[in-house]
This record gives C-alpha cells, sequence and structure tokens, in this order.
C-alpha cells in the first residue's frame, strides 16, 4: 500500500446530528424566556436608593497640581560653571509640590478635613481629594476652605454659602482658578 505524502491534507469526516425540531426549538425559546425575566425582575427588584429619603449628598472631587513647595532662585557664575554643559539652566526650581488641604463645614460642624499628598516619587505629581458626604436635605450653610501651597503667606481660598438641597440632590464641591477658586454646582 502507497504511503500518503505528507502534503496531501487528512479529511476527518463529521456527523451532524438531525436538524432541531419542534421540542427542541420550543425548548430553547423557553430558557431564553426564563432568563429574560430573571433579567427584568432583578432590574426592578430589590429596590435600591443610594440616599434615604431626606437626605442629599455632597461631593467634593478636586484633582490638581499644587503648587511648588519652594521659591525658584538663580544660580550664580560658579555654581553654573560646576554643573555639565546642558545642564546648565541659570534659574533652578524645586520638583516637590505642595500638599492640598481641604475642610468642609456644614451648619458649623466640621464634615470634613483632607490632606492630599501629591503623587510620584518626586512628588511632583498631582493630588487628588474625593469624598461623599450625606447631609439631610434642607437649608443648609456650607463652609468651605481649600489650600495648594504650603508656602509662609500663601492664599488659602475659603467661600460660605448657603444652599437649599432637596431630597436626592447632589452638590459638588470642586476648585476651578479660573472660575475664582472653590466652585459649588
Amino acid at each position: 500500500m502507497p504511503m500518503k505524502s505528507s502534503t496531501e491534507p487528512i479529511v476527518v469526516e463529521t456527523r451532524r446530528g438531525s436538524p432541531a425540531g419542534p421540542v427542541q426549538w420550543l425548548g430553547q425559546f423557553l430558557l431564553y424566556g426564563l432568563f429574560a425575566l430573571a433579567i427584568g425582575v432583578f432590574t426592578q427588584w430589590p429596590p435600591y436608593h443610594p440616599l434615604g429619603e431626606d437626605q442629599a449628598l455632597i461631593k467634593v472631587s478636586v484633582a490638581r497640581l499644587g503648587q511648588p513647595v519652594g521659591e525658584c532662585r538663580r544660580l550664580t557664575d560658579e555654581e553654573l560653571a560646576k554643573l555639565p554643559p546642558n545642564m546648565r539652566d541659570p534659574v533652578q526650581c524645586p520638583r516637590e509640590r505642595s500638599p492640598l488641604s481641604m475642610e468642609v463645614n456644614v451648619n458649623g460642624a466640621r464634615m470634613l478635613k483632607r490632606v492630599a499628598e501629591p503623587g510620584g516619587l518626586s512628588r511632583d505629581g498631582a493630588a487628588a481629594i474625593y469624598e461623599r458626604l450625606v447631609v439631610s436635605a434642607g437649608e443648609q450653610r456650607i463652609s468651605v476652605r481649600f489650600n495648594d501651597d504650603v508656602r509662609p503667606g500663601a492664599r488659602v481660598y475659603e467661600r460660605e454659602a448657603s444652599v437649599a438641597l432637596a431630597p436626592g440632590q447632589v452638590l459638588v464641591i470642586d476648585f476651578d482658578a479660573e472660575k475664582g477658586g472653590i466652585v459649588l454646582q
């Protein structure tokens, strides 16, 4: 008997079952229907309420670069001469950034006091503060203090406001230097 060459394809016969009958179609339809019914039930039940009926939410969400921890300084001619030619920048600034500091008071009670350290190996990245504060709905007196600079005499941003929070309402506290500092929206 001659051997087949290795380049000829090997043919394997597969046996197909009989076409799906009405019982198989009905079974498949019932299983898919039960699956869809289960999904429909669990989208409506049990009910989920992230807040109570008489509660509102204050979200504090700030992510930004703090100010440098020190002032830039001009190098003297002697200091520049000691450096390699490619490193001779006449002004030297620290890489490290200041941490963010935020305090939130609601109706005179401190709800949040947080200090967020800058990221990165050299502490030169952005820092972020994200908190959820659940408060009762109604008229609230909110006081916010924010600082992104540890240098002496640095500006501390402050904002006080009275807001009426409806049940389930979300108030976001953010910082935007272009809009004047602390933003309540």
